[in-house]
């Protein structure tokens, strides 16, 4: 193991993260190394869990002694030796949860380029004084217009939110905004003690005094005297009014509860903030300009565009915009021009918002660093994964390695070096079956990867299904879709195609339950299941309610007295107090996002040692939840409701995710897999519409195989479904196929072509039909 000190390759010895078992690889520096292998088989555990972790770790080492303690709780990846590793920058798909005030100028730094450039080149009004660069943010005290806090939106209600039936009397409920029970009949007694006709409907009430109940900003003390139960005594008492929008605006900017925010909602209409348009700003801000126009104005200009305005100007505006233009150029190569600095980041796909750090990353010109990405072709058009792979190659050319976890064929045939893993996922995988240039993959018989790289010949047609009926969706016009109208086939299998920022999610987004034709409606997303480690696969399911039944059942449990509350690492009482059932603490690191550490109480374990005395069949309930879906489908085989739910996600092809598993660690792909495997479980009325927004999104061809043969299934049943897809696989197996474009932004939004596959293969202007084309029959 002693190289020179130049050794060429990243050698791993002994790699045991999660499923691998005792791996060794070695992988060269400065190429382009793709990770495959089916989802769940160890490829994000060697490229992330290992590789990256440890380059962390010893950056960590190399940092104060203050840092290293920390370290030592979170601990270092299980792996005997790394050699050769040099530092590492990480981009995965996991998005943190993105605020209001973060956009596309934040995530790229773009928008600091562009305060600077109004802060030193901008045209002020004559006498006005120069302005620092942090005036022009919506996110500091000096640039937010003070009647929106920089938000650009204010809510506010009106008379027909509060009062959504004026044929009712106040006493019968006509201020549906008001709180229900005690308190509600509080203000109408209060109401009623100050004059007003609550029996009266309330269209009959003069204006004034509708006016003053539902918006006055008095608050009059009034002694209320209650109407008296014969059963019991009610003594008078000062009541203080307050008005429906008051309390409204109240409850939804104070209340901690989740449903009574989701309540006060439905009574407010949030519109552009009168003061300053929506811009966000300061009028002192919005008075400079830079060619004939604002910074909002700038700001909500799709990058292409913005690019082609920033001419001209004098020597420090030139170097300024020069500067600009250069950070727009490779968010532009990579499909990402129609983007503006003002969309805000939870509007953006996680595909979207990771290449755009990828893009910042491109810029910051490092070299000698690893690159470890997750994925980067997710949410990519077949005409933009092109763009991406030159990308790739630039960062490798600029002197770095690139290591890239990927399931898009494309990408893994553009690569200079493969690492398969494999063969299958879980206990089933963990192993390397082959490290190497691509081409010799073809000889490995155990490879799932090899079946579908290398064979490229077009499956068998299959017969379109004939629909039973329509639904008509539209005139829609939102984002970039102008007055665009859609069929979708009923009981059918429909494909929405489209480069990325064409509409697809905006058009699908149309389909609700009021459409004429839908009974259910069912939509699967990315969205995470679960924002904290408390919240896993079992939970979410429904199935840890039958685990815990079980293990209250047993004898020992009996004899102890514990009930299904035991079991439950929620809440107290057999959970472990130290984590609070967790299995984790919080470390808070002084200048870096804090992170998770394994409880050094329960060891991760979750539970008290008392409750874990407690086993059903030899294992007790931490052991149980560390077994892998397909390992508890055996060890519950004879427990019909556990069997059931096992079963469906089994048929989704998350086997190998562990029935504990924190919501924190699922990918994107996963969180919306478990959804579609909870929805496949219930019992099923009716005609059900599924929407699934990038089903494929993580997923490996042969994985892909299984979740259409279970979507094709739920249309043989009856029912309808309708995905957005860039898989040209999955597009060429739809009944009905609808493209959107031509192009992102500006440039798309409307219907290209719609049809069976055959037919939009053959369309003219459409950017996905040259690549449905190569892969039907």
């Amino acid at each position: 193991m002693h190289q020179s000190p130049h050794d060429p390759y990243v050698r791993v010895r002994g790699a045991r993260e999660h499923n691998l078992k005792g791996v060794d690889v070695d992988v060269p520096r400065d190429v382009l190394a793709v990770f495959t292998g089916v989802s769940g088989s160890g490829k994000s555990s060697l490229a992330f869990g290992t590789i990256y972790a440890e380059a962390q770790r010893r950056y960590f080492e190399s940092v104060a002694p203050y840092a290293r303690r920390l370290i030592h709780q979170v601990g270092a990846p299980k792996v005997g030796e790394i050699t050769g590793l040099p530092p590492a920058v990480s981009l995965q798909q996991r998005r943190a949860a993105p605020t209001s005030r973060s956009s596309v100028g934040t995530v790229t730094n773009l928008s600091n380029s562009l305060r600077m450039l109004f802060s030193r080149a901008g045209e002020y009004p004559p006498g006005a004084e120069r302005l620092d660069s942090d005036a022009f943010s919506p996110n500091t005290a000096a640039g937010a217009c003070p009647r929106c806090h920089g938000l650009g939106q204010v809510h506010d209600t009106s008379e027909e939110l509060l009062v959504p039936d004026p044929s009712l009397s106040v006493r019968e409920g006509a201020i549906a905004a008001w709180p229900g029970a005690w308190q509600g009949k509080n203000l109408r007694d209060i109401l009623d003690a100050l004059g007003y006709d609550v029996d009266r409907p309330w269209r009959e009430l003069p204006a004034e005094q509708r006016q003053w109940i539902l918006f006055t900003d008095e608050q009059p003390v009034v002694t209320v005297h209650p109407v008296r139960d014969a059963d019991r005594i009610q003594r008078p008492y000062q009541g203080t009014y307050m008005s429906a929008r008051r309390y409204v605006l109240k409850t939804f900017s104070d209340t901690k509860s989740p449903t009574l925010r989701k309540k006060a909602e439905r009574f407010l209409a949030s519109a552009p903030c009168p003061d300053c348009g929506g811009s966000r700003l300061r009028p002192e801000a919005l008075a400079v300009t830079f060619g004939g126009r604002t910074i909002a104005e700038l700001a909500s200009l799709p990058l292409t565009d913005l690019a082609e305005l920033l001419d001209g100007g004098s020597e420090t505006a030139r170097v300024l915009t020069g500067d600009l233009k250069s950070r727009i150029a490779p968010v532009v190569e990579l499909g990402l021009g129609y983007l503006s600095l003002d969309r805000s980041t939870p509007t953006l796909s996680a595909g979207e918002l990771q290449r755009l750090r990828l893009a910042t990353q491109l810029r910051s010109g490092l070299f000698g660093v690893v690159y470890v990405l997750d994925e980067p072709s997710a949410g990519l058009h077949p005409a933009d994964t092109e763009a991406l792979l030159t990308v790739l190659e630039r960062l490798k050319a600029a002197g770095n390695s690139v290591f890239v976890v990927e399931h898009h064929l494309e990408v893994v045939r553009g690569a200079d070096w493969l690492v398969d893993v494999g063969p299958g996922a879980g206990e089933h995988g963990g192993r390397v079956l082959y490290s190497g240039p691509p081409a010799e993959l073809a000889s490995v018989e155990e490879s799932a990867t090899a079946a579908f790289l290398f064979d490229e010949a077009p499956g068998p047609a299959r017969e379109v299904r004939e629909p039973r009926g329509w639904l008509e969706v539209g005139p829609v016009s939102r984002h970039n879709l102008r007055e665009v109208t859609a069929e979708f086939p009923l009981g059918a299998f429909t494909a929405v195609t489209g480069v990325s920022g064409s509409g697809k999610s905006t058009l699908i987004g149309e389909l609700t339950e009021e459409l004429e034709g839908v009974d259910r409606l069912v939509r699967v997303d990315q969205r995470p299941i679960g924002r904290t480690p408390r919240s896993n696969l079992a939970t979410y399911t429904g199935l840890f309610d039958v685990v815990r039944k079980v293990f209250a059942a047993t004898d020992a449990a009996r004899e102890q007295g514990y009930g299904v509350g035991r079991f439950s690492f929620n809440v107290a009482g057999g959970r472990c107090e130290t984590c609070q059932g967790e299995g984790f603490v919080s470390v808070e690191l002084l200048f870096l996002p804090s992170t998770y550490a394994p409880c050094p109480d329960c060891g991760g374990a979750r539970y008290n040692p008392e409750t874990l005395r407690v086993a059903y069949r030899g294992r007790n309930i931490a052991e149980v939840l560390d077994l892998t879906v397909e390992a508890a489908a055996e060890f519950f085989a004879d427990v019909p409701a556990a069997a059931r739910s096992l079963g469906t996600l089994l048929d989704v092809g998350l086997g190998y995710l562990r029935l504990g598993q924190p919501a924190t660690e699922l990918s994107g792909g996963e969180a919306q897999r478990i959804k579609l495997a909870s929805e496949l479980q219930r019992g099923r009325r009716g005609h059900t519409l599924y929407l699934l927004d990038e089903p494929t999104t993580g997923l490996h061809p042969a994985d892909v195989e299984v979740l259409m043969d279970r979507l094709h299934g739920l249309v043989d049943a009856g029912h309808t479904v309708v995905v957005v897809e860039h898989d040209m696989t999955v597009v060429a197996d739809a009944d009905w196929v609808i493209d959107l474009g031509p192009g992102g932004g500006d440039q798309g939004g409307r219907i290209v072509a719609a049809g069976p596959p055959q037919r939009v293969a053959r369309a003219r202007d459409s950017a996905t039909a040259p690549y449905l084309a190569r892969v039907l029959p």
